[in-house]
């Protein structure tokens, strides 16, 4: 159970004979939102058994996908985790895989997610101008180029990094005018 029962007897809410029933021997263990280091290591895990169980192609874990699945409060803990990896395997295709995560959070101080039809924050949005959100995408994809050392496709790169295939990258690469910079 992910309540504490020693308390809930306390308040009469659980049976005490039942507890010592129960509390032979006690394995406490924290929430997966309190572990993200190990979202990683056990959507691995699930994904082949998920795919072989649905006798789907074992489609590719990427870097984006393991930032995506890091971001979210996960209170459904591990059994959700798994749920939204299988749910992912149906949905994969061509090997990618996406994840329908209910509204993702961003850990942090300025990760309060803002609700652009809510009437209080009502004319409290900025706008961002184009050439904003220009100048921002390209800084983004500058970071993740300097943090896969200008490595585009494959796994690690820096298409992985940012979710998106390699030729859109590159893509955008040419339009932004993105350069790397000569080395000293």
């Amino acid at each position: 159970t992910n309540r504490d029962l020693k308390a809930e007897v306390a308040a009469g809410r659980f049976r005490q004979d039942l507890f010592y029933r129960l509390y032979v021997f006690p394995i406490e263990v924290a929430p997966l939102r309190d572990r993200k280091e190990d979202i990683a290591a056990l959507a691995s895990q699930f994904l082949p058994a998920a795919a072989k169980r649905l006798g789907k192609p074992l489609p590719r874990f990427t870097q984006a996908g393991v930032m995506q699945l890091q971001s979210y409060d996960w209170p459904g803990n591990i059994r959700e985790l798994q749920n939204v990896i299988e749910r992912a395997v149906i949905l994969s295709r061509r090997g990618e895989l996406y994840f329908d995560l209910p509204k993702v959070t961003v850990s942090g101080p300025a990760a309060a997610p803002v609700s652009s039809t809510s009437p209080a924050n009502a004319g409290t949005l900025d706008v961002i101008p184009e050439i904003e959100m220009r100048r921002r995408e390209r800084e983004n994809l500058l970071a993740a180029l300097e943090k896969t050392d200008w490595r585009i496709a494959g796994p690690g790169g820096a298409a992985e990094l940012l979710g998106m295939k390699p030729t859109t990258l590159a893509s955008r690469i040419k339009t932004l005018g993105v350069k790397r910079k000569p080395k000293d």
